[in-house]
C-alpha cells in the first residue's frame, strides 16, 4: 500500500524554525507543511496590505524559505502553506525571488486566491454569526472578511506540477488533506477517507503540540528535550491510516496522551467538525502505541460538508492603553496595592474615557483574580517580595488609551517608595466575528510563478 510522509513544519506564525529544518533533513519526508494563519493575523495582513501593495504575506516567510527552500527542492519535498495570509501573490513572488538568489531552477510556485470576500460581504444581505445584526452594522470599522477556502484549490495546484503552494486564508487541516488527496486519488465527496484524512490535519496543524510543546507539566507530565523539540511527521496510507511520529533523537515526544490533547484541541463537538471539506466525526477515534514515539491513529469518519463557509471578519474594535511599574523588597505588595489605588482615582479625576479597565498585581491575582480555591487558600504562603501593578483600559481613540499608561509613569515620583521599571503601551485592537457564506459565491484561482 502506498504511504506518504508529511511534516508539521509550524503551529502558528512565530514558531520555531530549526524543526521544520530537521524535518526537511532527516525526516524522509515527501511533504512539508506550514501552518501559520490565526484568525488575528490576516486581518492584521489586510492592515499591512493597505498600506504596501506587496505586503500582507506572513512576517517569516523569506526566513522560512531561505532555511528549508533549497533543501526541499533538492530532495523533492514539496510545501504547502498558508503563509500567503492577505496577500498569496505577492508571498508567491517573494518565494521565487528567494529561489534564484539559491541558484535554483525549475520550481513552480503557485498561489491561491479567491478567500478574500470582502466585496461579497458588503454588497450582499448576510447577518453576523455571534450576535445576529447585519455585517452592514459594521460599516468602516470592517477591514477584512476572508472565507475558508478548502482542499480542492491545492488539489489542483499540486496536479499542476507545483512544487511549492502558498495560500490565503485555507482551513487548516485542508494543508495536509489536500496531498492525500492528490497522491491517493480520493474523491472530493469520499466522506469516509477525507474524515480520516481531515483527523490526520488537524493531528498536524500545531506542529509541536503533538510532540510535547505545550503538553508538558513538570512531575505530572514531564517531556525531555524541549530546547530541541521535533515537531511531527505523519505517515499516512492510502486507506488512511495515519501514524504519527518524529525524527529519532529529536526532543519531546510522541504518546497515545500527547495525540489525545491534540485531537481534543479547538474540537467544539467531536461527531460534527465542520470544515470546508467534510463534515467530520472523530467521536470513534482510536489512538494506540505502536512503539517509542509512534502512534497509530484510526477511526476518523465524515459525512458530506455543508453549502456554506464560514468567512473570518476582522474589524476595528478599540484601543487599549497599558501600564506597568514593579516594586519589591518588605511591604512590595501593599505598596504596588497603593499604586493601582492611586492610578484608580487619577483616572477618574482626569476624566478618562474607558469601556472596561483592569487593575492587576502580576504574580498575585492577575490572572485568577480574587478568587481561591479552598485547597489554595489553605496553603501557607508567604508576601510576595517583587510584585509587578499593570493597569489596563480599553478606550475609543488612541489618545484616551494613551492617558492610562501616562498615569502609571507618573507613579515614579507621585506614587509610593521604590517603584521602577514603568513601561507604557498603546495598541489597536483588532477583532473578529464571523459569517457564513454561499459556497457557490466564493472562486477560487491558482497564479503560477516559475523558476
Amino acid at each position: 500500500m502506498k504511504k506518504i510522509r508529511i511534516g508539521g513544519g509550524a503551529g502558528y506564525s512565530g514558531d520555531r524554525i530549526e524543526p521544520a529544518v530537521e524535518l526537511a533533513e532527516k525526516g524522509d519526508i515527501d511533504y512539508l507543511i506550514f501552518e501559520c494563519l490565526a484568525e488575528r493575523t490576516i486581518a492584521i495582513g489586510q492592515q499591512t496590505r493597505l498600506a504596501d501593495p506587496q505586503a500582507g504575506y506572513d512576517p517569516l516567510l523569506a526566513d522560512r524559505m531561505h532555511a528549508v527552500l533549497k533543501i526541499c527542492a533538492d530532495k523533492g519535498i514539496r510545501i504547502v502553506t498558508n503563509m500567503g495570509a492577505a496577500n498569496p501573490v505577492a508571498g508567491a513572488a517573494r518565494i521565487s525571488a528567494i529561489a534564484r538568489e539559491l541558484g535554483l531552477t525549475g520550481l513552480k510556485i503557485a498561489a491561491i486566491t479567491g478567500d478574500d470576500v470582502l466585496q461579497i460581504l458588503q454588497d450582499g444581505a448576510f447577518n453576523i454569526e455571534d450576535n445576529g445584526a447585519p455585517v452592514s452594522s459594521l460599516g468602516d470599522s470592517l477591514i477584512s472578511a476572508n472565507a475558508y477556502l478548502g482542499a480542492e484549490p491545492i488539489v489542483a495546484a499540486l496536479a499542476a506540477g507545483a512544487d511549492v503552494v502558498i495560500t490565503g486564508r485555507v482551513a487548516d487541516p485542508s494543508l495536509v488533506l489536500a496531498p492525500l488527496m492528490h497522491e491517493f486519488s480520493w474523491a472530493a465527496d469520499d466522506w469516509e477517507k477525507l474524515g480520516q484524512g481531515t483527523l490526520a490535519g488537524h493531528l498536524l496543524e500545531c506542529a509541536g503540540q503533538i510532540t510535547g510543546g505545550y503538553f508538558a507539566d513538570p512531575g505530572v507530565k514531564d517531556v525531555a528535550g524541549l530546547a530541541r523539540l521535533g515537531f511531527p511527521i505523519g505517515e499516512i496510507g492510502a486507506d488512511g491510516s495515519i501514524v504519527i511520529t518524529k525524527v529519532e533523537g529529536s526532543g519531546g515526544q510522541v504518546t497515545a496522551a500527547t495525540c489525545k490533547e491534540q485531537l481534543l484541541y479547538e474540537i467544539h463537538d467531536p461527531r460534527s467538525y465542520f470544515t470546508p471539506d467534510v463534515v467530520a466525526d472523530f467521536s470513534q477515534v482510536s489512538i494506540i502505541e505502536t512503539g517509542p514515539d509512534r502512534v497509530a491513529v484510526s477511526g476518523g469518519s465524515g459525512r458530506a460538508r455543508t453549502g456554506t463557509l464560514k468567512a473570518s471578519l476582522g474589524y476595528r474594535d478599540s484601543f487599549i492603553g497599558e501600564g506597568q511599574i514593579s516594586y519589591a523588597g518588605p511591604g512590595a505588595q501593599a505598596r504596588a496595592q497603593l499604586a493601582l489605588d492611586i492610578v484608580r482615582e487619577r483616572l477618574q479625576l482626569t476624566g478618562v474615557q474607558s469601556s472596561e479597565l483592569r487593575f492587576d498585581l502580576i504574580g498575585v491575582n492577575s490572572i485568577c483574580g480574587e478568587r481561591m480555591s479552598a485547597a489554595a487558600a489553605s496553603r501557607p504562603s508567604a508576601e510576595p517580595y517583587e510584585v509587578r501593578a499593570r493597569v489596563t483600559g480599553r478606550t475609543a481613540s488612541k489618545k484616551e488609551a494613551v492617558r492610562i499608561g501616562n498615569e502609571v509613569e507618573t507613579l515614579y515620583t507621585c506614587g509610593p517608595a521604590g517603584g521602577g521599571g514603568a513601561s507604557k503601551s498603546t495598541r489597536e485592537v483588532i477583532a473578529m466575528l464571523s459569517a457564513l457564506v454561499p459556497r457557490e459565491l466564493v472562486h477560487a484561482s491558482i497564479h503560477y510563478e516559475e523558476v
